[in-house]
């Protein structure tokens, strides 16, 4: 069943986040509260150490609250059982690290293929779906190339392309394009505005402001606290 594009897809409800240290508890999440839909295209901005990855790696299931709810599609994620939870992160949520987490020593294709094998699917047609997105996003030329011999471009889209065959609702990017140039960080916006196309849902945290201005809205964190502000400038 397709989806409304207005659907709220994920519900964040008075969310905070403590962390222990030798010198007491750092309180990086206040009780945040906002809602995702379907087919957004959002910007999370905020200065360095305001809690962006904290609430990125709360919501692709990485790390636990402290307290408050994150409902995704009407389900309490922290409610979930191991087997609910690695569920959602196999067909449901992908996070693309700022470090393009892929693995060194498979190469290109096999990097991009790894979502759909874990899922069990037939290896062959994993291949040629991976080869026919690896194209869409100009990497046909390195599909046997490993990720030490790309550049930092080449790699995140790599990274993009393996979101993009997983085919998850919802996808959260941790600073996508801070090490990369002007350029290279335009087109990456280029895909996440193909995923939009797509219907897919896509939270990303930067400090590119021209990119955050491209957004359909801001939420941007500050000691704490989450607040709206519009994009598309």
């Amino acid at each position: 069943m397709r989806l409304n594009m207005n659907k709220t897809i994920l519900n964040i409800k008075n969310l905070k986040k403590n962390f222990s240290h030798s010198n007491g508890k750092v309180e990086v999440i206040k009780k945040l509260n906002f809602s995702l839909k379907k087919g957004e295209l959002i910007a999370l901005t905020g200065p360095s150490g305001s809690g962006k990855s904290t609430l990125l790696h709360l919501i692709a299931l990485l790390e636990k609250p402290s307290s408050g709810k994150i409902i995704f599609f009407e389900k309490n994620l922290n409610e979930l059982n191991d087997s609910e939870i690695n569920k959602i992160r196999k067909y449901k949520i992908s996070l693309i690290f700022q470090n393009n987490n892929l693995i060194s020593d498979l190469n290109v294709i096999e990097n991009v293929m790894l979502p759909l094998l874990i899922r069990g699917e037939n290896r062959k047609k994993s291949y040629e779906k991976a080869k026919k997105i690896l194209h869409s996003v100009n990497l046909s030329n390195r599909l046997n190339f490993f990720p030490g011999d790309l550049s930092g471009g080449e790699q995140q889209r790599v990274a993009i392309a393996r979101t993009l065959i997983a085919e998850t609702d919802l996808i959260l990017a941790d600073e996508p394009t801070g090490n990369l140039d002007f350029q290279t960080s335009k087109e990456i916006f280029n895909y996440f505005l193909k995923l939009k196309k797509m219907n897919k849902t896509i939270l990303f945290a930067t400090h590119n402001r021209e990119l955050a201005n491209k957004a359909d809205y801001k939420l941007s964190i500050f000691n704490g606290n989450i607040k709206r502000t519009n994009g598309k400038k």
